[in-house]
């Protein structure tokens, strides 16, 4: 859905012009490359982007990436999307995970496929100490 005059916020834009961004919503190319961090104010990695569960809509991960130079030996580092809290004075993310946490847990490389394996996301929240439900 794009949002315009019509059905956004009163104020937020002017008629006719589309928006990528309201009071509650973002759209999903503004939270790619969004910086994250830990409670300590460390900058940990950043949103390479998430990922979304096809039946209920809702995001379940974002997918960190650090590491690597210009692309090559970067990582992925899926998080569960409920661990990330937005804090306005960052103009990012927070997460209550240390850096050695996150580059310990689950991870891979670009041309990897781990989110075939149906037990991918179970190894994810266990790592993260969080229960598994879908």
């Amino acid at each position: 859905m794009t949002y315009n005059a019509t059905n956004a916020p009163a104020g937020s834009v002017r008629q006719g012009e589309a928006i990528d961004e309201t009071l509650r919503l973002i759209a999903s190319d503004k939270v790619e490359g969004t910086n994250v961090y830990n409670l300590e104010g460390e900058h940990v990695g950043s949103v390479h982007n998430f990922m979304v569960d096809k039946v209920t809509g809702k995001v379940s991960y974002a997918v960190m990436s650090f590491g690597g130079f210009l692309g090559i030996g970067e990582r992925y580092h899926p998080l569960p999307w409920d661990t990330l809290k937005y804090d306005t004075g960052y103009g990012g993310y927070v997460v209550n995970v240390s850096r050695e946490q996150l580059e310990g847990g689950p991870h891979y490389a670009r041309d990897d496929e781990p989110w075939t394996d149906p037990q991918y996301g179970r190894r994810i929240h266990g790592h993260y100490g969080l229960p598994y439900g879908v």
